[in-house]
């Protein structure tokens, strides 16, 4: 191993500026747009639930009015 040092030109030292940026570039919208994407997924989520909660009718209260009793109730067994 040599201890000399390792010189580099400013156009080595600028391309690799130039990738770790493009990287961090790369990295912060792809970051944004996940974070944009979950977003948009909990307001579709929230915003259909409200939909369909005031989109009941009053039939809905008796849904189960028409069903028959089960055979077990009051039989004293």
């Amino acid at each position: 191993m040599s201890t000399e040092p390792v010189v580099q030109t400013a156009a080595e030292v600028s391309a690799e500026e130039t990738k770790e940026s493009n990287t961090l570039k790369v990295i912060g919208w792809l970051t944004v747009g996940l974070a944009v994407a979950a977003v948009g997924f909990f307001v579709g989520r929230e915003l259909l639930c409200r939909y369909k909660f005031n989109h009941r009718n009053p039939y809905d209260f008796y849904a189960h009015a028409g069903e028959k009793q089960t055979g077990e109730f009051g039989l004293g067994v």
